[in-house]
């Protein structure tokens, strides 16, 4: 048998710059001010990030209030030693309450039943649980429509095991910068909520700004705002593209290496399909990434990558573990050499909102998928 102490040293990599991170949560809350908490967005394996390890980041730059999607993303938290809130943006099942007891979790309410039968369970071991009930006012998705709203009240009014500890909505058009009438009237229809709300239960804390209402929408962050994709280095508007003097650093980038060097004559069909036939001969650098690692086979003739500080072309289609890169016109790519499918080599930088416009969908879906299907490396903070 042979045997070795060195680990093998995976192909593809993500990279998670937490220093990056936590730059992007102080210059966040300075953008809204004094007064106004931060409810660090970690749902969804914090956007590909780590669920984890972001927390912990986020939580020695002094964040205390965490969101979640499900209540077992809150009980890895809890489980990893993170403090404070943690609220369950999905809400809660019958089947999460015992966990939402023992680890000290805040679900999203919007169900009479669910409510009350959450109540009971924590009478039951004399306990009290604090919940965020959510309104629709105009999301359409999570929430109650607003002409139930002193239904909701009544209720809480009359349950013991549960208390407010926040109201909350949501945007669907925050990122429009061109119209913000929607996003207006709907803060409008908020505010007005609240208003009653307050006047029965007291002032639990309100949220409803995402990033994009952060820095598009005046008068949104009440007592809590609730960033996601700008924690993570990305903007959240078309394209990136913003009038907003907020400054943020890509927490994440992708890279991977060179494992063959090989030349092919004009002519030559590339790879599955042959929907590329090169034009001239051609050096071709074969990377070991393709979908299996989220790197899509819609960015097939779209994407580039960096290498030696260089843009080059991908070429052809991408397979399941393998994609080839146009390397004619660089004088020295070997096998081993770094390239970057996303961030920066020298004064060359592909970002996640080049990749999204090259895949046909946004930067969050980017960071999930590359996050979530290679391996993480993290930068110290």
């Amino acid at each position: 048998m042979v045997t070795s102490s060195k680990k093998s040293i995976p192909n593809n990599r993500v990279e998670v710059d937490l220093s990056a991170l936590r730059y992007n949560y102080r210059n966040i809350l300075a953008q809204v001010g004094g007064g106004v908490r931060l409810m660090a967005i970690v749902k969804s394996d914090a956007y590909g990030h780590g669920l984890v390890p972001v927390a912990k980041a986020l939580a020695r730059e002094g964040a205390m209030t965490f969101g979640v999607a499900e209540a077992s993303e809150g009980v890895k938290l809890r489980q990893a030693g993170v403090e404070g809130e943690v609220i369950v943006l999905l809400g809660g099942r019958p089947d999460s309450f015992p966990e939402t007891i023992e680890y000290d979790l805040q679900p999203v309410v919007y169900d009479l039943e669910v409510l009350a039968e959450l109540a009971a369970f924590a009478e039951q071991h004399d306990r009290q649980v604090g919940v965020h009930l959510k309104i629709d006012t105009g999301m359409g998705r999570l929430g109650i429509m607003p002409d139930q709203l002193d239904s909701y009240l009544e209720l809480l009014e009359k349950l013991a095991g549960v208390r407010l500890a926040g109201i909350m909505s949501h945007f669907p058009r925050a990122d429009d910068q061109q119209d913000r009438s929607q996003a207006v009237e709907q803060n409008r229809r908020f505010a007005e909520m609240l208003g009653k709300v307050r006047q029965r239960c007291g002032n639990g804390p309100a949220h409803m700004a995402n990033s994009a209402a952060i820095l598009n929408v005046q008068n949104s962050h009440y007592d809590l705002v609730r960033p996601g994709i700008t924690l993570y280095g990305c903007y959240p508007f078309p394209a990136g593209k913003t009038n907003s003097n907020l400054q943020l650093k890509p927490v994440m980038s992708f890279k991977t290496r060179v494992i063959q060097v090989k030349e092919v004559p004009s002519g030559y069909g590339i790879s599955y399909g042959h929907t590329y036939r090169t034009k001239r001969p051609t050096r071709l650098a074969v990377l070991p990434v393709g979908y299996d690692n989220g790197y899509l086979r819609r960015l097939s003739g779209r994407a580039k990558v960096i290498i030696a500080g260089q843009r080059v072309p991908v070429l052809g289609r991408i397979c399941m573990n393998a994609c080839l890169a146009d390397i004619t016109d660089l004088d020295q790519v070997r096998v081993g050499d770094e390239v970057v499918l996303m961030g920066c080599q020298g004064d060359a930088e592909i970002t996640a909102d080049d990749i999204a416009g090259w895949s046909d969908t946004i930067s969050y879906e980017i960071l999930c998928l590359f996050g979530g299907s290679n391996p993480r490396l993290y930068l110290p903070d």
